[in-house]
Parts: structure tokens; C-alpha cells; sequence
């Protein structure tokens, strides 16, 4: 009799797709590091670009836009392979907004690396102490690394913190002036905290105001305490303050014609000193003619000044004048003064011989300095 004998299912069953499944996880997982090794080896490989390379993200930029660009400017190879690197190593983080610097032959694992640290270039923008709010608008209205317009109103005199400062491109006019703005009231606030109370200021901004005479008056960082001292030793007795800067800009609000960056100049442009009839000219400012302080700041003044004020040098001079050499000598009384003031007349009568001669052959005369 035959013997029957059940046919064998192709395939072994069970075992045979569990052998196959794992078969294709095996090819799956080498086709994975393969592509991992590739995607590794792209991303690390010096970049296409031979030179330094400017590149600008502009807010809300998106990573296929950022990618596409990137490939158009010659930095990186291929947009797929960029967008696929930002999911893989950075899809928590966004690429940031601001102007970059690439170095000849970034990566795509440096240049991805820079925009999603924010590492964007910094540009300085200095305001020196002493600026006007008028100078200091004119340079942030000029620039052409910051955007939109200009905040309206415009801050006030002494509302702003002269300093260095670092922006990015693309960064608002209106913010810069905000930052500006917190700096000062930060430093003011800190200073009024802690300032000397004998002083005879009552607010931080009658604080403000009298650290805008004393910059003004002096370039001499080591003697602004002692400038200080000699209005803080006025508003004691009290004396007029009778402070020159606080003409010029008086002048400079009531004539802007006369005026140039806040300093007093000739018809044709050039430089000159304070006339006769400017010292008797009422404008509200001129502390020739007004009894204490001016209404408002006649600068922004930096921290060394404010400082000063808050803490002035223990003095009894009432009077200061040019020396001749950048700084100022200083009297406790009239007769010292006018003792000085002669000095100073003689050093700026050589000067002046000394300078006439190139004067004359630009057909103009020296003026007579205002001591």
C-alpha cells in the first residue's frame, strides 16, 4: 500500500515569515546606517564655498526658504540635505533671525550649527557721552543696519544712555531707542540709590540735568568731580551757575541756523565761540540769566558724569577756566578767578597769533575766545 505524505507549505509557515521579517529589518537597518554614514559624512565635509560668505535671515524665514537660499548662495550644497539635517540634529530649535558671516568652507554642520545658536554679526554703534538727542536720532535714523521707523514721540533730552552698543542686523530703529532708553533708567536709578544725600539735587532728573552741564563743560574724566563740585557748591549759596555749555545750546534751540552737532558755528560753517550778545540772550537755558538749573538736560550724559555729580569732590572752588591744555584750573574766590582768567587770556592770545596767519589766507579772522 502507498504511503501519503502531506505537502509541505511553501514559505515554512511561521518560522519562514518570521525569518524574512527579520531579514528585512537586517537590510532596513544597513540601508539606515548607510544612510546615516552618508548623511554624517555631508553634513561634516568642508562646505562649496571658497570665501567668506555674508548671509541674511530674515525674520519668519522659513527652514525650506532659509535651505533654498543658502544652496543659491553657494554655501551649501543641496537645500534636501539641509532641511533633513535641521529636523535630524536641531528640529527643537529654530535657525535665527540676523546677518551671518560664514568662513570659506563651512560645513553644513557649522553653518547650521551658527544660525540656530543665533551666532549673527554684531555692529557697533557708538554714541559718545555728551551727544544731543538730535545727534544721537540722526545716527540711528542713518543706519543701514537697522529697520522701520522712527518711534514717535522721540525721546526727550537726557533720556538715553551714551554707550557702545552691539546690534544685529535687521533689529528695529524703535527697539535700539528702547534699549537705550532702559539703560539709562537702569544706571540712573542705581546712581540716584545710592548718591550723596547733602547733594542739592531732589530728583534723579535735576540729577540728570546738572551731569549734562558737567559733561559738557569737560572732555577731563578726572576732574568731573571737581566740576561737579563747583555747580553743587553754586546751588548752595546760591549762585548763578553761569555755565557756557548751557548758552550754546540755548542759542541752538532758538537758532538752529547757528548750530551744527550742538556746537556754535560761522555762516560758512566753521567753528566759532560765543558772542557778546549770545551771553545776554534770554532762552530759558542760559544759566547766565537764570537762577538755578536749566528745565531740562542739556545732553545725554554718560555715567562718569552722573556719577560725579552724585558723589562731587569735597571743595570749596566756586569758579573754573580753561588752562590751556584740556583741562581747567579752579578758585575758590573772584580774585583767584580773574587771576587765572588773565593766564588763560594770554595762552589763547599766543594761540590765536600762532593760528592767524593760516586764519588770513583762508579769509577768516580768529574770533575772541569767551573765557
Amino acid at each position: 500500500m502507498a504511503r501519503f505524505e502531506r505537502p509541505r507549505r511553501r514559505g515554512g509557515g511561521v518560522w519562514g515569515f518570521i525569518s524574512k521579517f527579520v531579514s528585512l529589518l537586517i537590510v532596513v537597518a544597513v540601508i539606515g546606517f548607510v544612510g546615516m554614514f552618508a548623511l554624517q559624512a555631508e553634513i561634516t565635509r568642508a562646505g562649496p564655498s571658497d570665501h567668506v560668505a555674508d548671509f541674511v535671515v530674515e525674520r519668519g524665514a522659513s527652514v525650506n526658504t532659509i535651505g533654498r537660499d543658502l544652496q543659491r548662495a553657494g554655501i551649501v550644497r543641496d537645500a534636501r540635505v539641509f532641511r533633513v539635517a535641521h529636523f535630524l540634529y536641531a528640529r527643537n530649535r529654530s535657525v535665527q533671525a540676523g546677518e551671518y558671516e560664514f568662513p570659506a568652507r563651512a560645513s553644513l554642520r557649522d553653518v547650521l550649527a551658527m544660525m540656530v545658536d543665533g551666532r549673527a554679526l554684531q555692529h557697533p554703534m557708538t554714541f559718545p557721552e555728551g551727544i544731543t538727542i538730535a545727534a544721537a536720532m540722526r545716527i540711528i535714523e542713518q543706519s543701514d543696519v537697522l529697520t522701520g521707523p522712527m518711534p514717535s514721540p522721540l525721546p526727550p533730552e537726557g533720556a538715553i544712555m551714551p554707550d557702545t552698543y552691539h546690534v544685529q542686523r535687521g533689529m528695529t530703529r524703535a527697539a535700539l531707542i528702547q534699549q537705550l532708553r532702559d539703560a539709562r533708567d537702569r544706571a540712573v536709578a542705581e546712581i540716584w540709590a545710592s548718591r550723596d544725600p547733602s547733594v542739592p539735587v531732589s530728583t534723579p532728573e535735576q540729577m540728570v540735568t546738572l551731569a549734562s552741564i558737567v559733561e559738557r563743560e569737560t572732555g577731563v574724566s578726572a576732574e568731573r568731580a571737581q566740576v561737579a563740585a563747583v555747580f553743587v557748591n553754586r546751588l548752595r549759596r546760591p549762585m548763578r551757575l553761569e555755565s557756557d555749555p548751557t548758552i550754546i545750546y540755548g542759542v541752538c534751540k532758538q537758532f538752529p541756523t547757528r548750530c551744527r552737532d550742538g556746537r556754535l558755528v560761522e555762516a560758512d560753517g566753521e567753528p566759532r565761540v560765543i558772542r557778546q550778545s549770545e551771553i545776554n540772550l534770554v532762552t530759558g537755558y542760559n544759566t547766565y540769566r537764570i537762577d538755578g538749573l536749566p528745565p531740562t538736560p542739556i545732553c545725554n550724559p554718560g555715567r562718569d558724569a552722573l556719577q560725579a555729580v552724585a558723589h562731587p569732590a569735597t571743595s570749596n572752588a566756586l569758579y573754573f577756566v580753561a588752562d590751556g591744555t584740556g583741562g581747567h584750573v579752579f578758585a575758590a574766590t573772584l580774585a583767584e578767578h580773574q587771576a587765572n582768567v588773565a593766564r588763560w587770556r594770554q595762552i589763547e592770545a599766543q594761540r590765536l597769533a600762532a593760528e592767524r596767519a593760516a586764519a588770513a589766507q583762508r579769509g577768516v579772522t580768529p574770533a575772541a575766545a569767551h573765557p
